[in-house]
């Protein structure tokens, strides 16, 4: 089944390490105000999503949420969370780790978006 949001082995190692510190997470796709486009993490519930925020998947069981006008941009494609060393979001969970989480992207294939869209 092709997914919205996926992440890569490195993002998954960091969430496990972050729920093993914090308890169960979420991430929101930042729109690029303060932290630029990045994938933020917060503890679960701390992020309030509203009727403008749309639940697109699950990465290393925290839920992931993006805006509904960001996804009108980012439909026609995957997201792929992965992390980079450095100093993410200020208000992300994973700062003092010294790693960042980033979002990569790729363009679902025709079969793709016709299975997403059943």
């Amino acid at each position: 089944m092709t997914e919205r949001v996926t992440a890569t082995p490195a993002a998954l190692e960091l969430i496990e390490t972050l729920k093993a510190r914090h308890g169960p997470l979420m991430f929101h796709q930042s729109g690029g105000c303060c932290d630029g486009s990045s994938p933020m993490c917060y503890p679960d519930g701390e992020f309030l999503t509203g009727d403008a925020d749309r639940l697109l998947g699950e990465i290393g069981g925290a839920k992931f949420y993006i805006s509904d006008a960001q996804y009108e941009y980012w439909k026609h494609t995957q997201l792929i969370i992965d992390v980079v060393d450095g100093r993410g979001g200020m208000f992300s969970l994973e700062g003092p780790e010294g790693k960042r989480f980033l979002t990569r992207s790729r363009v679902f294939t025709e079969e793709e978006r016709q299975e997403l869209n059943q």
